[in-house]
């Protein structure tokens, strides 16, 4: 189930969101632009290495570009291609605007980069003798899965199912959507070497629990926990392709061009 968006509107203009979002793309053209071996040293000098962050190793001096613990949060604006960048900066784009109603713009602020840290060092407290350098905003962007799952379990999340040339849309609660995401890293998490580059699916699972946890603290006090739906959810939009006839419009009688 990939989300495309959700039901639930914000009654607040999302800067905070919309601040990290275009700073993260900023960041990657920047990497962009360094060319291949530059942009690797600029991973190894602002991503999070965890035997760098625990004192256990240091790097080369041209390659020490910051104190090891400001990796932490330089971490969470790079990204390792396309693909990274773009399906973290989708899940921000949906969920962080509802959470940062929820909060606030300065909370949020704070709730975000506190979940990133969580996540990192959650990821690194796993293997503190790592010397690969982790990059994304997926375990903030997982912190606010995390809130999203408790503030709004009800919502209705547009996501897409594929089914070989057609696909599906299909409406389904966050709770399903959200839980089968957590239950999938969990599962990915206990499969996948520590020591392997690759996803680093146990900073997903600190950072969506670290979401869980401080959300009753950073959220205003009106708000509730456990909201309720806004619209029927289990309902499934089938197309064909995206040229396919949106079936909301009316059909045309019309039997050729001069009909």
């Amino acid at each position: 189930m990939f989300p495309i968006s959700d039901d639930n509107p914000s009654h607040i203009r999302p800067y905070v969101t919309w601040t990290f979002i275009g700073l993260c793309v900023l960041v990657f053209f920047w990497q962009a632009s360094l060319g291949q071996e530059a942009g690797q040293a600029a991973v190894y000098r602002l991503g999070m290495i965890p035997a760098r962050v625990f004192g256990l190793r240091d790097l080369s001096p041209e390659l020490s570009g910051i104190p090891a613990w400001a990796t932490v949060i330089t971490s969470m604006f790079m990204h390792g291609g396309w693909m990274h960048l773009g399906g973290n900066m989708l899940f921000l784009w949906i969920f962080g605007d509802n959470i940062e109603d929820s909060m606030g713009h300065l909370r949020f602020f704070v709730f975000y980069l506190l979940c990133g840290v969580a996540a990192a060092l959650t990821q690194g407290i796993l293997n503190p003798g790592s010397e690969i350098p982790m990059v994304g905003a997926s375990g903030a962007i997982s912190g606010v899965l995390g809130a999203y799952l408790l503030l709004h379990p009800h919502a209705t999340i547009r996501v897409l199912l594929f089914f070989g040339i057609i696909f599906w849309i299909a409406h389904v609660p966050a709770l399903l959507v959200l839980g089968f995401w957590f239950v999938g890293q969990l599962v990915s998490a206990a499969m996948a070497p520590l020591n392997e580059p690759g996803v680093a699916f146990w900073a997903h699972v600190g950072g969506f629990v670290a979401g869980m946890a401080l959300v009753p603290v950073f959220k205003d006090k009106y708000v509730q926990l456990f909201q309720g739906a806004n619209s029927r959810p289990f309902e499934i939009e089938k197309r064909r392709g995206p040229w396919a006839r949106d079936p909301s419009r009316p059909r045309s009688r019309r039997r050729g061009p001069w009909g």
